[in-house]
């Protein structure tokens, strides 16, 4: 088990997990930040994920020309 390291929620990283069978749940979302190379900087939860991939592709983040 991992912990959020933006909001504190448990979840399960495959990453991580040396018994996973299949890769973490986060690889079937849209690439929107790099994927941490250290454990220190630590995964972010379903939710917070999700958020910040809102965030980046919303209508409100694209740059005007």
């Amino acid at each position: 088990m991992s912990v959020c390291s933006l909001c504190g929620a448990i979840l399960q990283c495959g990453q991580l997990d040396p018994d996973a069978k299949q890769p973490c749940w986060c690889v079937a979302l849209p690439p929107a930040v790099p994927v941490p190379g250290s454990a220190a900087v630590g995964c972010w939860c379903p939710a917070c994920l999700q958020e910040r991939i809102a965030a980046l592709t919303s209508p409100a983040a694209k740059p005007l020309r």
